[in-house]
């Protein structure tokens, strides 16, 4: 799947971004707009931009990521220590906050941009999302803002989480809104792996695989639920915008 990566696409450093939320997209395509290969699921600051973060839910997936309020909050795990030949196994230790040379991991640096949120001494750093689907193929989740961090035990070691939670169209967070039901357009996880492997990955209406969209049947404006993969279908992007808010 190439879509729009063979052509131009923003950078975020230039203050725009390619990609919305419910975009299905390839690895690379997720990594044009920042220049760099994402080679690992915790990224902070990069480049001088935006935060990122690569998450799964997937069966076997290596960090026990959760996604909690229907898609508006995150609990991210932290990383591990990187595997090598002599060292222990990297799932048998604490996850650490520094190298050996005292300076912070990645965790590190994410743990900090949280404290000092909870401590009032910035605002919440600003980490956009995407979720893989399956290998190579990724989806955009949106721009979240990091509220909380801390370390726990799981039983055999410490490991660190993350508090994420969804920065809407509109500025605000979800802690900031006044309805329930807010912020239900957020289709969860396991609703998109469902639907995924339903339509085999492709468009429903032309069977195309660029430039894919995870679109709701009866649109919520009107009423459609995020929540139920008989409402939830894959179109391309000119079936997609050729749809906007119909009825099929």
């Amino acid at each position: 799947m190439t879509g729009r990566f063979s052509r131009e696409i923003p950078n975020v450093r230039d203050g725009t971004f390619a990609h919305s939320p419910g975009d299905i997209i390839s690895y690379l395509e997720m990594c044009a707009p920042f220049g760099v290969n994402l080679q690992r699921g915790m990224n902070f600051r990069l480049r001088g931009s935006d935060s990122v973060i690569l998450m799964s839910v997937r069966p076997g997936a290596p960090y026990r990521d959760r996604v909690e309020k229907g898609g508006q909050v995150i609990v991210y795990e932290g990383h591990d220590l990187p595997r090598s030949r002599e060292g222990p196994d990297p799932k048998t230790v604490d996850q650490p906050d520094l190298f050996p040379n005292q300076k912070p991991t990645q965790n590190g640096l994410f743990i900090e941009a949280a404290r000092r949120f909870k401590s009032l001494e910035s605002s919440a750093e600003r980490v956009r999302v995407f979720e893989k689907i399956r290998d190579g193929i990724w989806a955009y989740n949106g721009l979240f803002e990091l509220v909380d961090g801390w370390s726990e035990t799981d039983g055999k070691r410490r490991v660190f989480k993350f508090e994420l939670r969804l920065i809407t169209d509109h500025g605000f967070s979800p802690s900031d809104a006044t309805s329930p039901g807010e912020h239900d357009r957020v289709i969860p996880s396991p609703v998109k792996l469902e639907v995924w492997k339903r339509d085999k990955g492709s468009c429903v209406m032309c069977g195309s695989r660029e430039n894919l969209h995870f679109d709701h049947i009866i649109p919520y404006s009107l009423g459609g639920s995020s929540k139920k993969s008989e409402n939830i279908q894959i179109l391309c992007g000119k079936h997609n915008l050729a749809k906007s808010d119909k009825i099929e």
